[in-house]
C-alpha cells in the first residue's frame, strides 16, 4: 500500500487577520442590534402598552391599567382599606424580575395606584396578570435599591389568596393579645 502525499498550499498573507476582523465586525453588529432592541423596549412604554392592548383577553381600564384574567376567583372583591394576602411576581417589559413573593400581606391603600386598582378587581382564588403603566406606578421616580428604571411598565402575575378588612385584622390582633400569643406586648 502506498501513501500519496498532498501538498498543502500556504495561507495567503493577511487572510487570518481578515478572518478575525470579520468575526469582530459580526460580534459588534450583533451587540449593536441587541442594544437597539433593549432601548426600544425601555424607551417606549406607550408603544408596549398599545401593542399589549391588542392581545387576546387584555382589558384596559379607564385609568390605563391593563389586565388579563388568568383565573376568575369567587366571592366579594377587596376594598381600598383592606389588606390582601397575595402571591406575586413582578417583572419589567424586558422580562427582568424585580420582586417576587409567594405569600405577602399587602395593605391595598399603601401600594402604587395601578397595583391597588388591579387588586380591587380580583376575588379570592383569582389569578390576574397586571400591566401597570408608568403613570400608575413610579413614573419618573426610581425606587431606591432596585432594578426598576424611571417610566417603566410593571408587569405582575398576581394570585389573590385572601383578604381581610382592617377591622378584622385589629380584632384578630386583640384576640391574640388577650390569649398572650403576641410576643412583646
Amino acid at each position: 500500500m502506498s501513501v500519496t502525499a498532498v501538498p498543502l498550499r500556504p495561507i495567503a498573507k493577511g487572510s487570518l487577520s481578515r478572518l478575525w476582523i470579520g468575526v469582530g465586525a459580526v460580534a459588534l453588529a450583533a451587540a449593536g442590534l441587541a442594544w437597539v432592541g433593549q432601548q426600544g423596549v425601555a424607551a417606549s412604554p406607550a408603544a408596549f402598552l398599545a401593542e399589549n392592548a391588542g392581545e387576546p383577553g387584555v382589558i384596559t381600564t379607564e385609568s390605563g391599567l391593563q389586565y388579563k384574567v388568568v383565573k376568575e376567583g369567587e366571592g366579594p372583591q377587596p376594598g381600598p382599606s383592606d389588606v390582601a394576602l397575595i402571591g406575586y411576581k413582578g417583572t419589567l417589559a424586558d422580562g427582568t424580575v424585580f420582586d417576587e413573593n409567594p405569600q405577602a400581606p399587602m395593605p391595598i391603600e399603601s401600594v402604587v395606584p395601578g397595583f391597588a386598582e388591579g387588586l380591587q378587581l380580583m376575588r379570592r382564588g383569582g389569578e390576574y396578570k397586571l400591566f401597570i403603566p408608568p403613570q400608575l406606578a413610579y413614573g419618573e421616580k426610581v425606587p431606591e435599591g432596585g432594578p426598576i428604571p424611571a417610566n417603566a411598565v410593571l408587569i405582575f402575575d398576581v394570585k389573590m389568596l385572601d383578604f381581610k378588612s382592617r377591622a378584622e385584622i385589629m380584632q384578630m390582633q386583640q384576640e391574640m393579645q388577650a390569649q398572650g400569643m403576641v410576643p412583646g406586648q
